[in-house]
C-alpha cells in the first residue's frame, strides 16, 4: 500500500526525512502582477516549505518530550521522599527493638 502523506499526516513525524514541499503547479509561472512582483515575495513564497508548516508539530513534540522528563524527576523526587520517610521508620523500629532487648536482659 503506496499512501502519500500530506502535510497535516505525513508518513513519518520526523522533518528530516520528509522531502521539501514543491512549487506549487497550480499557480502559472509569471501569474503575479509585475508591479508587486520583488525578490523579497519571491524569497519569502519559496520559503513556505514542509519544515516551515512542521514547526508547530517539533514545538509540540519538544514540549511533551520535555514535559515527559519532568514528570519522570518528579516520580524520582516521590520515591527517594518515601524511600527516606520508610528508611527513618524502620530506624525507630530497630531502636525500639534494641531498647526492648536491653530491657528484657536487664531483668
Amino acid at each position: 500500500m503506496n499512501i502519500r502523506g500530506t502535510i497535516d499526516r505525513p508518513l513519518t513525524n520526523d522533518p528530516k526525512k520528509q522531502a521539501p514541499m514543491k512549487p506549487s503547479t497550480s499557480e502559472p509561472a509569471g501569474s503575479a502582477i509585475p508591479d508587486f512582483t520583488t525578490t523579497d515575495a519571491k524569497d519569502s513564497r519559496q520559503n513556505r516549505t514542509r519544515e516551515m508548516q512542521l514547526i508547530p508539530e517539533a514545538l509540540a513534540r519538544a514540549h511533551m518530550h520535555e514535559r515527559l522528563h519532568e514528570a519522570e524527576r518528579e516520580r524520582r523526587a516521590l520515591r527517594l521522599a518515601s524511600a527516606r520517610r520508610m528508611q527513618r521508620r524502620a530506624e525507630r523500629a530497630s531502636m525500639r527493638a534494641r531498647r526492648a532487648l536491653a530491657m528484657a536482659v536487664m531483668q
